[in-house]
């Protein structure tokens, strides 16, 4: 399966095998939405049907087919929550973060440095540019992102005065 991190099980939840979930998403509701998850712990991968999803907070709670009670839950703390890559919402113009994360970012024919997170910020989004000369906080504006490349594993921008 190509896969992609969502969460992480932090314990169960409950008496009746509930997991209490960690999102690694902008947007918890999407759990709401999924129909299967898999969860994985190193080489190990196990998928699940959901039965049942609730959001409260900023935490996910999933109750799956196979794991029953407290004891079975208690046994995924840890483990990654998947899913498969065609499940995943894309961004502006089809562009996924994890697409977009670990991209060379250049300005002209110079190395920025490789784009390591995408921070949100409200306004727009802001990437993370780790290069030899520290860290770049480079504004997702088409002003500032002149091409991205998302095969050839390369973006372009053109920096704003100060930067």
């Amino acid at each position: 399966m190509d896969d992609v991190l969502i969460g992480e099980v932090l314990r169960p939840q409950g008496l009746n095998g509930e997991l209490k979930i960690y999102p690694l998403t902008t947007d918890p509701a999407r759990f709401l939405k999924l129909q299967e998850v898999c969860l994985r712990y190193g080489e190990i991968e196990k998928h699940f049907k959901i039965i049942a999803a609730r959001v409260q907070r900023d935490l996910v709670f999933l109750t799956v087919e196979g794991i029953e009670g407290i004891d079975q839950a208690g046994k995924y703390r840890g483990w990654e929550v998947r899913i498969d890559r065609s499940e995943v919402p894309p961004l502006q113009e089809g562009w996924y973060y994890f697409e977009l994360e670990g991209m060379q970012v250049y300005e002209g024919d110079v190395l920025l440095g490789t784009l390591s997170q995408v921070l949100e910020t409200g306004a727009n989004d802001v990437y993370v540019v780790k290069g030899a000369k520290g860290e770049i906080y480079v504004p997702a504006l088409k002003s500032v992102v002149l091409h991205v490349d998302v095969k050839g594993r390369r973006m372009d921008v053109t920096l704003p005065r100060g930067l």
